[in-house]
């Protein structure tokens, strides 16, 4: 049973299928796991233990009545806070939503609890989602396994916590600024960013929001990369408006060795500084691809200004924070805007100017982002992967000083506080689809956590390459030890 935590959500499922366990004996155990460690972690900050324990019963009687499983069947698993889950609340870390209970689940968890699965609990955010760390005014502060003294990550912050920890099985997080891959990072888990579009977002919003957000994605995190495959398998389908005419079909290709991938190695950027311990380990990898027959360029890239992709990606993701301002917050935001100097081309400052941005600008960036789709759909056509960090530091210690007073320091040297956001952007920004995996330990114990990129709707693509790759590494995920 103590090893329970370490298995993935299809083998867990794959036991429950068997009779080798109850889904009433796993849930009571995840249960009593997140009992005896979570307050040290704060990760599953909304739960539902009794609703969970009801369902894993039920789920047994229907496997006894030899009933039709889903692959899911009985596995507990745990979802972010910002997605709705039915008599949970939905707060985003937001105080005057403290008492928002959602009427209904969002698609993806209809979608999950349809494959079988069992929802444990909603696990912590930053306020607003607007942050690199997990931390809010309603559920406070979440840890990261590793390091209690380290941020997991944001804005899925919990939710890469509760998966490391070996709180639930699977989990299901959103990925924008790279909340999903940075947290994933964080705390040496597996976590997909999928291409723009494919996994509906109903029920990840704001009251009164109904309409896809931009850049804005759905995706899972777990401990084993299959299990990131098993959830693209479900997750997918149109939004429910496009239903009655649309379908979705991720190309699925066959699954191929090491040797035929084509990939670009992008180890470090004066954009956004990389420490050398993480650049290094890209690089490594690279030779080791080169040496297992793959073919492998530290120079290719796409005919892109990145400096341009990564203004791209902070104006049209901050431009979202306007979304709902009244009129005297908006006027107010124009005037911090105005008084910025045009010189002034800091992550605060594009920011800032995001917030206020008139439609025409939008329309503009929108026009800047299809050309730039189209530079990489040509590169895709001699490269597979992008292989480069999720992120230029290992997880760093909590700060929750105002965001102007932050700084990262990479090698001891300072540098802005959103400014490692380049290597999310370089996916988000045009949609393309990016699976974030552990590449072993930093000298100081911490996860170090790279990322691989493909083309639009190769979501599959990235994950058979990943699984590939650590496959021919040979190296079993690695957890936490939890102190008692």
């Amino acid at each position: 049973m103590s090893e329970l935590c370490s298995q993935s959500a299809g083998a867990l499922a794959r036991m429950i299928a068997a009779k080798e366990i109850s889904a009433l004996e796993l849930t009571d155990y995840f249960i009593q796991r997140i009992e005896k460690h979570d307050d040290q972690i704060n990760a599953v900050i909304a739960r539902d233990f009794e609703g969970a324990l009801a369902a894993a019963t039920a789920a047994d009687k229907f496997l006894t009545k030899g009933g039709d499983t889903g692959p899911l069947h009985g596995v507990p698993i745990t979802v972010k806070e910002a997605l709705d889950v039915a008599g949970l609340a939905t707060t985003w870390g937001l105080p005057f939503l403290k008492e928002n209970i959602a009427a209904r689940d969002a698609e993806v968890v209809r979608r999950l609890k349809h494959a079988g699965a069992i929802v444990l609990g909603k696990t912590n955010v930053p306020t607003a989602l607007g942050d690199v760390q997990a931390f809010n005014e309603i559920h406070g502060v979440t840890n990261n396994p590793w390091d209690i003294s380290r941020t997991p990550g944001g804005s899925s912050g919990g939710s890469a916590a509760a998966i490391a920890a070996g709180f639930s099985a699977l989990e299901v997080g959103s990925d924008m600024g790279g909340s999903i891959r940075v947290p994933a990072a964080f705390c040496g888990v597996f976590g997909h960013k999928p291409t723009w579009g494919v996994v509906p977002d109903q029920g990840h919003g704001l009251p009164g929001m109904v309409a896809p957000v931009d850049l804005g994605v759905i995706g899972p995190i777990a401990r084993h990369v299959d299990d990131l495959s098993l959830a693209m398998d479900l997750l997918p389908g149109p939004q429910q408006l496009n239903q009655p005419a649309w379908e979705l079909q991720l190309p699925h290709p066959t699954a191929k060795p090491l040797k035929d991938f084509r990939v670009a190695i992008w180890s470090d950027d004066p954009i956004a500084p990389v420490s050398r311990e993480i650049s290094e380990k890209v690089e490594n990898l690279g030779r080791f691809l080169a040496d297992h027959g793959a073919k492998v360029s530290f120079e290719a890239r796409p005919a892109i200004d990145f400096e341009q992709n990564f203004q791209l990606h902070q104006m049209l993701m901050w431009s979202l924070t306007g979304v709902g301002l009244s009129d005297e917050a908006y006027e107010q935001a124009r005037q911090l805007a105005d008084v910025i100097p045009p010189e002034d081309s800091s992550c605060l400052a594009n920011a800032a100017r995001a917030r206020v941005l008139s439609h025409s600008d939008w329309l503009r960036y929108n026009n800047q982002r299809e050309l730039l789709r189209y530079e990489w759909r040509k590169f895709y056509q001699d490269w597979d992967i992008v292989l480069c960090p999720a992120y230029s530091i290992t997880a760093f210690a909590h700060d929750h000083r105002p965001m102007e007073q932050r700084q990262h320091l990479v090698d001891g040297e300072p540098h802005e506080y959103f400014q490692p956001m380049f290597w999310a952007g370089i996916a988000t920004a045009c949609y393309l689809p990016a699976t974030a995996f552990p590449a072993g330990l930093s000298q100081s114990g911490l996860p170090i956590g790279l990322q691989a990129i493909s083309g639009e709707y190769q979501d599959h693509l990235t994950l058979d390459f990943v699984g590939s790759l650590i496959e021919s590494l040979g190296e079993n995920p690695r957890m936490p030890v939890l102190a008692s």
